[in-house]
């Protein structure tokens, strides 16, 4: 069956805010016809954003024959378990804790997450706002703070994980497993289809980020001194907090927490939670993963409206990366936020929803 092309454009009257619309079209998930859904058309999105790699390629097919042999990564597995294991101790330590490392810890998540949600997911991952050399230069700091991977690798991981959703080409993929999901994908070599695929992405736009290229030159000492360093150096040089709080509270339960607020959105909302905007993918809105993941966790909308800055269509509503954006917009200091019109969203609830948003 032909595809049905009817498009739909919207501009809002200022220069700060996009409102793009959809064209319809036939989509298939490994060969099998599913319905006919709303995807931006792919020229208009390229000319916008100079991208187009988050939107799921219809055309992939998951190799016949048996599934690679899973092979550990050991050192990730030590690691990951030494991590959590400080960040358990961590815990105990909190009632011995001062108020100010504590607000302090909670200063260097928030940073922390703004690396990854503002900068790395919607910056530069989604293009779906633009950002000035100070604000780029502030993102990637915070980044490094998160230790995420650098920022290239991260968007190239992100943009197969969008363009190769649930299959074998998305390096977490959900219908593996909660665990590998969250954390498991990270324990294990990579399927041979992420990595083919990622290496044929367009990452131009990203090469050309000289910001961001610098981080990835640098990323180690980086991370050593912004994720670690740093967090445990200020409580104890400033206010005398005892070394070990310093060390185990704002550098190691923080950086815990703030990788699980992160795979959260991997696992948690790609299996529980409503699917109102398109119901035959799998990602799906949870309120508890955009609490603690800064507003990421639309992830029904977000999926479906890559291209959105706001990953949702509720504005600050547990979505404080959306709040940031908008601040760093009245600074002057970002603008051309991509934003899917009330119209194109409401017609996507009623075609492809699972009804869930007449419930309110």
């Amino acid at each position: 069956m032909p595809a049905h092309l009817l498009q739909e454009e919207e501009f809002s009257s200022g220069s700060s805010t996009t409102t793009v619309g959809t064209v319809t079209s036939r989509v298939t998930k490994n060969g099998d016809a599913i319905m006919e859904k709303n995807v931006l058309n792919h020229e208009d999105l390229a000319g916008d954003r100079g991208m187009v790699d988050d939107i799921f390629d219809e055309t992939y097919r998951e190799k016949e024959g048996p599934k690679p042999p899973m092979r550990y990564v050991w050192r990730n597995i030590i690691l990951m378990s030494l991590l959590h294991l400080g960040a358990l101790f961590a815990l105990t330590l909190i009632p011995s804790a001062k108020i100010q490392t504590l607000a302090w810890a909670l200063l260097c998540f928030l940073l922390s997450a703004l690396g990854i949600t503002a900068g790395s997911h919607r910056l530069w991952s989604h293009r779906s706002y633009k950002a000035t050399l100070p604000l780029r230069i502030f993102l990637t700091i915070a980044n490094s703070m998160a230790f995420q991977n650098d920022i290239y690798e991260w968007v190239r991981d992100h943009r197969v994980h969008h363009k190769f959703s649930e299959t074998d080409a998305d390096p977490h993929n959900a219908m593996r497993g909660f665990f590998f999901s969250h954390i498991g994908w990270l324990l294990v070599r990579k399927h041979p289809d992420v990595i083919e695929k990622g290496q044929k992405l367009d990452l131009s736009d990203i090469k050309a980020d000289k910001v961001v290229m610098f981080q990835r030159r640098y990323y180690k000492p980086s991370v050593v001194l912004l994720c670690f360093m740093l967090p445990t150096l200020v409580p104890w040089y400033f206010w005398d907090e005892s070394i070990i709080i310093s060390f185990f509270i704002p550098a190691i339960l923080r950086y815990a927490i703030g990788l699980n607020a992160t795979w959260l959105v991997n696992s948690a909302a790609h299996m529980f939670g409503n699917r109102p905007y398109d119901q035959y993918i799998n990602p799906r809105e949870n309120p508890l993963v955009s609490l603690g993941a800064l507003g990421e966790g639309f992830h029904n909308y977000h999926h479906t409206f890559p291209y959105d800055y706001s990953t949702s269509e509720f504005g600050w509503r547990l979505n404080l990366t959306t709040a940031f954006i908008d601040l760093m917009c009245l600074l002057g200091l970002a603008s051309d936020r991509k934003k899917v019109s009330k119209e194109v969203i409401l017609a996507r609830k009623t075609r492809t929803g699972d009804g869930s948003h007449k419930s309110g």
